[in-house]
């Protein structure tokens, strides 16, 4: 066995095409978010508040990314007695709540984008939008 692995990064510029692709697809659906894409360990790369999203939404935004990078699923999929959980042992790192999506290539996570400001399936429909963006991407 091997004491290294070779491993794909989502580079800053993949993160802001991702990035703008969210704020496209926010923008055409009439709904301001905050955005965050991370890396595969899910540390922030790139971040975005619209004008008339929710600030709170800064903090769920960057927990759903991070999530999705550690979980490598999507948020909100999870037994919500177990979300609390989760988001009380993490001191409110990780999220349940709908919106995070890794960002998969040959299946290996790159990175996650979580959205936050707009309903669950609107975070998640933006979020979708930014994975389609990175060339070869799709969502795990």
């Amino acid at each position: 066995m091997s004491d290294t692995f070779s491993q794909r990064r989502l580079t800053l510029a993949g993160a802001l095409k991702a990035l703008n692709a969210c704020i496209a697809k926010a923008e055409a659906m009439k709904v301001p978010q905050c955005i965050a894409v991370t890396d595969d360990a899910g540390h922030l790369l790139a971040f975005a508040r619209m004008e008339g999203s929710k600030v709170l939404s800064i903090e769920s935004s960057t927990a759903k990314a991070r999530t999705a990078a550690s979980s490598r699923v999507q948020t909100g999929s999870i037994h919500a007695e177990v979300g609390v959980k989760l988001a009380i042992a993490t001191g409110g790192k990780l999220t349940n709540l709908k919106g995070g999506v890794p960002i998969v290539i040959d299946g290996q996570v790159v990175g996650a984008i979580g959205v936050g400001s707009g309903t669950g399936e609107q975070d998640r429909e933006v979020a979708l939008a930014g994975v389609a963006a990175v060339q070869g991407a799709y969502v795990g």
